[in-house]
């Protein structure tokens, strides 16, 4: 039987459809995916259903439980035990545990709080879900894996029966990730739970869903069924994009050349609160002009840290070490100092530190060097235009045009408003922090393309990923980080997954030395 329906949604912005006609079913105690493009709509269709977008503004039916669902906003769909879990957790950082799970949904006594109860029964769904910390410690001294799990274990504290997740694991590495898919197999089995999850990780999709469905351009494309239906990467991938993809990563010839664009000696950085802790330990690496170097380790091991760091002192409260930039020794003490120096930071989090949500792609893309479309003091709007056009154009970033807010645009979109932005600003070396996270199968190709041009023009880059598949595609030499150090190197080819993971785990248990 049928749990969820919705039926012929439609739901239009300004001078856009997002969804046109969508059907989807979710049937009692499945795990149910919805794949797609970025800008595909899965998105708006989930907030449809719990209410983000309210009864009236959208045409269709919602049915759950076989009656229509005129919700008005999220309290209307969690009363009925739709609970949804966004892309950017909604946890209060400096409030505990215990707080962040009753948040709105107080434990209370004739209208006063009861602490007692209120973490004893969050101590109770976090051992569902497999927490293991004290529900007083404060959120924002927790990993984002166990962030995730709090919101897992928040939405069982409401009754859940539709539990829907997107990207649940785009911030996590293998590991985390796989225990955030077998938990909601965990919870499908013993408590009956039903899911719906967003995810652009295919494998992962194809690891715990019971049943598939695609969206593409706001229309429903198809539902594939495990028990019946070919349910590969390559299968869903045909399905999202419309049609074949025969390589993952763009072949790119070698483009190292003998010069070195950055090198990095004997760097130390201590942490930002944590004042004596190191957390990028006596590090040293080289990266050539035209060469894309890897630094892949798991979450924890220095490897944002590191590029922070180099990037201006961007992070760290204090450094030691050499930087050596063509040849020469360069001193960077700030951020404006590094650009000027020719080098730019892709950051892992758009949304929070990269971009400006609120401004126009023209602004994003202009605004790490003004000084470029200025002229006796004045910006030169013309000559502002004409740049942000011609990275609007050079980088395919589909929008109406350059006045358009960044915040209206998909994340692969926003994802390239950024790399234009840091291409704007004529860098040599440009250290790249997960580039295409949170970014769909298509946009990714796209992205990957403009990293293989950017080596072919000569730039040093430095590449740091989770996804080990990923790294070994397009990388020309890899780093493996653990712990803070530089614990591996492999020269394009030499590495696989199972070499690289086997070096962690050995240095981990102190088998190895850095």
């Amino acid at each position: 039987m049928a749990l969820l329906e919705m039926r012929s949604i439609t739901k239009e912005f300004p001078g856009v459809r997002a969804l046109d006609n969508v059907n989807i079913s979710v049937e009692e105690g499945e795990i149910h995916a919805l794949v797609g493009e970025n800008g595909a709509g899965k998105t708006t269709l989930m907030n449809v259903l719990s209410g983000v977008h309210p009864y009236g503004s959208y045409s269709g039916d919602v049915l759950f439980d076989g009656k229509i669902c005129k919700h008005q906003g999220i309290k209307d769909s969690e009363r009925l035990g739709i609970v949804i879990i966004h892309q950017e957790l909604a946890l209060v950082p400096y409030l505990s545990i215990g707080e962040n799970m009753f948040l709105g949904n107080e434990q209370q006594r004739r209208g006063i709080i009861d602490w007692d109860q209120t973490y004893r029964k969050a101590e109770e769904y976090m051992s569902i879900v497999g927490l293991n910390e004290n529900p007083r410690t404060l959120v924002k001294d927790v990993s984002v894996a166990k962030q995730q799990l709090i919101e897992i274990a928040k939405a069982l504290a409401k009754n859940v029966r539709l539990l829907i997740l997107d990207e649940p694991t785009s911030s996590l590495n293998e590991t985390e990730s796989k225990k955030i898919l077998d938990l909601l197999l965990t919870l499908r089995r013993e408590k009956g739970i039903t899911s719906i999850i967003i995810s652009h990780k295919l494998n992962e999709v194809a690891y715990c869903a019971d049943r598939i469905t695609i969206l593409r351009d706001g229309s429903t494309v198809e539902t594939l069924d495990k028990r019946v239906d070919d349910i590969s990467e390559e299968r869903i991938i045909r399905g999202m994009v419309g049609r074949e993809m025969t390589e993952r990563f763009p072949h790119r010839p070698n483009t190292v050349r003998d010069e070195v664009g950055l090198e990095v000696r004997n760097f130390t950085v201590y942490h930002e609160q944590f004042t004596e802790r190191v957390v990028v330990d006596d590090v040293s690496l080289k990266v050539h002009k035209g060469e894309v170097v890897g630094i892949y380790g798991l979450i924890g091991s220095g490897r944002t840290e590191l590029a922070m760091s180099i990037f201006g002192q961007a992070y760290g409260t204090r450094t030691s070490g050499i930087l050596i930039k063509d040849g020469k020794t360069v001193e960077l003490p700030s951020i404006p100092k590094a650009i000027e120096a020719g080098l730019s930071y892709v950051t892992e989090d758009r949304k929070e530190s990269g971009l400006l949500l609120g401004s126009s792609v023209m602004h994003n893309i202009t605004l790490p060097r003004m000084d470029f479309v200025s002229k006796n003091g004045r910006i030169d709007r013309d000559l502002e235009r004409k740049y942000a056009e011609h990275y609007r154009e050079a980088l395919d970033i589909k929008a109406p045009s350059i006045e358009q807010l960044v915040a209206n645009l998909s994340g692969g979109n926003q994802q390239k408003v950024l790399l234009g932005k840091w291409i704007y600003s004529q860098p040599d070396v440009l250290l790249l922090d997960e580039p295409t996270r949170g970014v769909d199968v298509g946009a990714k190709y796209e992205i990957y393309q403009i990293i293989n041009d950017l080596a072919q023009q000569g730039k040093s880059i430095l590449f740091i990923s989770s996804e080990l598949t990923e790294i070994l595609g397009m990388c020309d030499r890899i780093y493996v980080m653990n712990e803070g150090q530089i614990i591996a190197e492999f020269q394009r080819g030499e590495a696989t997954q199972e070499e690289i993971m086997n070096r962690i785990m050995q240095h981990s248990k102190g088998e190895i030395g850095a």
